[in-house]
């Protein structure tokens, strides 16, 4: 092999698909408390404080914080993280999510991605995308598309 066929080589096994898994889960939230933290203009600035669990594909708890733009109609953007705790596709462990969100009519709806390197135990090196529609403060239905690196 010349220098020229190893570094086509080395090329293409980076560029190697990796498999793709859709996990779907129900979200219910378990509690929920949310707390001003600027309201000396419009729109209020809140903090969200959730405890949701999770059944499906993904099932487990987790625990998230979020910030929220709270509009005078009652809509609201939101971003937030979260530590999955419990079992995804069989594989125990925990992961970050990062999350934004869109509230409208008391339906929320959200993409969110796993945070590189956050996953531990059997879920060392994942990695994915989707999200999670539903009613706010109530619960979801969410999906993630992860693989491993």
């Amino acid at each position: 092999m010349n220098d020229h066929e190893s570094i086509h080589a080395i090329g293409q096994s980076q560029t190697e698909p990796r498999t793709r898994t859709r996990a779907q889960a129900k979200i219910t939230v378990q509690s929920s408390e949310a707390k001003p933290y600027d309201q000396t203009a419009s729109p209020a600035l809140m903090e969200i404080r959730l405890s949701e669990t999770f059944t499906g594909d993904i099932a487990g708890e987790s625990t998230v914080r979020a910030l929220q733009i709270l509009r005078d109609d009652r809509s609201a953007s939101m971003v937030s993280v979260q530590r999955f705790r419990g079992k995804l596709g069989g594989r125990q462990g925990t992961f970050v999510l990062q999350g934004s969100e869109i509230i409208e009519n008391g339906k929320i709806k959200a993409t969110w991605f796993i945070i590189p390197g956050s996953g531990t135990g059997d879920l060392s090196g994942l990695r994915g995308e989707s999200g999670f529609e539903g009613s706010f403060g109530k619960g979801s239905d969410g999906t993630l598309d992860y693989w491993f690196e």
